[in-house]
Order: C-alpha cells, then sequence, then structure tokens
C-alpha cells in the first residue's frame, strides 16, 4: 500500500509518497491547485491507502481539509491532538509545529535509541532535542538565512534587500568582507555557522554520542561546514510525517495503546 504524506510550507507543497518506509517519489507544487491539477497524484488515487498526512506551518486545518476535499483521501492533519510514535515533552503541544514534531518522528526511526540534535535551515532555523528514550524535549527557533538578510534590510534605512539563493555561492565568504553586500552576507552565513556550531559543542558536551541530522531548503549551505559527523537528511519531515500516518492508521486501528497516554 503507497502512502501519501504532505508538507505544505510557507510558499510551497511537498509530496511523497511511500511504499511502507520506503521513499519513492516526491514532487513540488507552488499552490494547491497546481497540487491537485497534477494527474499522477489523482491517477494515484486508487491504489493509495486513501489516508493522507498533511503538515502545515502555515495553514488552518479547515483550509486543509477543503483544499484536498477534491482527492479521495481521507485527510489528516497533524496537529497537537495527532497520535505519535513519540512522546512530546513540550510544555504546550498546541503551539508546538508541525514540521518540528515531523522532524523529531523521522529522527527517532531513523536513529532509533539515540540522543538527536535536529538542525531545520528553513524559514527560522530550529535546534530540536529528541532523547534516546523518544522523548521530544525541545529547542529553540531563531530567524532563518533571508528571513536575517530581509530583517537588515527593512529595519535599516540604507541596507539594501539581498535576494540570494544558495546555488550563487562559490567561495565561502570572509568575516572581513570589502563591501556591503558581502559584509551582509558574511554576516547572515557566518552567524548562522558559529550559531549551529555553538550549539552542537553545547550539546555534545553532555551528550558525547548524541546524533545530529541536518535538513530544511538551505542546509546544503552549511552541510560541508558544520562539526563532523552530521547526517544530511532532507527529507526527514516527510520520513516523519509517513511514520505518524503508518502509526495512526496501522497502530491505532489495531487498537495499539498511544504511546503519550
Amino acid at each position: 500500500m503507497i502512502n501519501l504524506v504532505i508538507d505544505w510550507g510557507n510558499t510551497r507543497l511537498k509530496a511523497g509518497w511511500f511504499a511502507g518506509d520506503q521513499l519513492i517519489e516526491i514532487s513540488r507544487y507552488e499552490s494547491i491547485d497546481e497540487l491537485l491539477n497534477d494527474s499522477g497524484v489523482r491517477q494515484a488515487a486508487q491504489p493509495i491507502n486513501r489516508h493522507v498526512l498533511v503538515s502545515s506551518t502555515a495553514q488552518s486545518a479547515a483550509l486543509i481539509g477543503q483544499g484536498l476535499g477534491r482527492l479521495n483521501y481521507t485527510v489528516l492533519v497533524l496537529n497537537g491532538q495527532t497520535p505519535l510514535p513519540i512522546r512530546n515533552g513540550y510544555g504546550t503541544p498546541q503551539t508546538l509545529g508541525a514540521d518540528r514534531v515531523a522532524a523529531a518522528v523521522g529522527a527517532a526511526a531513523l536513529f532509533p535509541e539515540r540522543d538527536c540534535l535536529i538542525l531545520d535551515l528553513g524559514t527560522c532555523l530550529t535546534a530540536d532535542l529528541i532523547d534516546r528514550e523518544g522523548t521530544f524535549q525541545g529547542g529553540l527557533i531563531s530567524p532563518g538565512l533571508r528571513m536575517r538578510l530581509r530583517a537588515m534590510h527593512e529595519q535599516t534605512a540604507r541596507l539594501p534587500l539581498i535576494d540570494w539563493k544558495p546555488d550563487e555561492l562559490t567561495d565561502w565568504p570572509s568575516p572581513t568582507a570589502k563591501n556591503t553586500r558581502d559584509a551582509m552576507l558574511s554576516g547572515v552565513l557566518n552567524g548562522l555557522l558559529l550559531e549551529m556550531n555553538g550549539l552542537i559543542d553545547q550539546y555534545r558536551h553532555d551528550r558525547p554520542e548524541m546524533v545530529v541530522v541536518l535538513c530544511g531548503g538551505d542546509a546544503s549551505v552549511f552541510e560541508s561546514r558544520l562539526k563532523p559527523p552530521i547526517f544530511a537528511m532532507p527529507e526527514l519531515v516527510l520520513t516523519g510525517l509517513n511514520r505518524i500516518l503508518r502509526y495512526n492508521v496501522e497502530n491505532l486501528q489495531a487498537n495499539t495503546p498511544d504511546v503519550n497516554a
């Protein structure tokens, strides 16, 4: 049976098809209409498990259900009440981002019985810990790469807005940049790098065997510059969503107790 999971982000959607635990296909869309008009999605409706799990940090459950209602699936939306195959130690689970939950579940599935620090580089940088007992312990949220560039432009009178893409990086920027644009890029890139390496050092001091997992759209910029060992898992959120979907559809239908209970 094939499972479909969707990561609905701030600007676009990413869909992943899984056969069991195996990711077999990924598609990206600029809008929900583009996804719904994809003939591959419609043709896949019959063999799919008739369940789709959606994670979104930007859209309400009502909008998701309305948008995907034209598909012949049972739509599940990941939220603070969704049963999870991990324990959630977060103080306010109803405010915890679905992408952070999914990444933690994905890390726990890939590295069972290991402490895992998850660095997710998207709109924001999030750094979250799931311990070897399978408990999500929480983490931090910091501005991401483009958010930092935009903030400097919006909060000052003369700094330009830099529209920068990872594939533009040919050489790592020097901390002694010779023009304003390079100085801004150097501050953001070196600042994020120092921030993440500092977090890795702090966590490894107490958990020397900890696994560091890197994901998110800007992960490739920093992958080779973070203190090893680092595991780059660009589809970690999709992997976690699939694990959550399987847990809900298979285990709960078989009356398996929820580990959060």
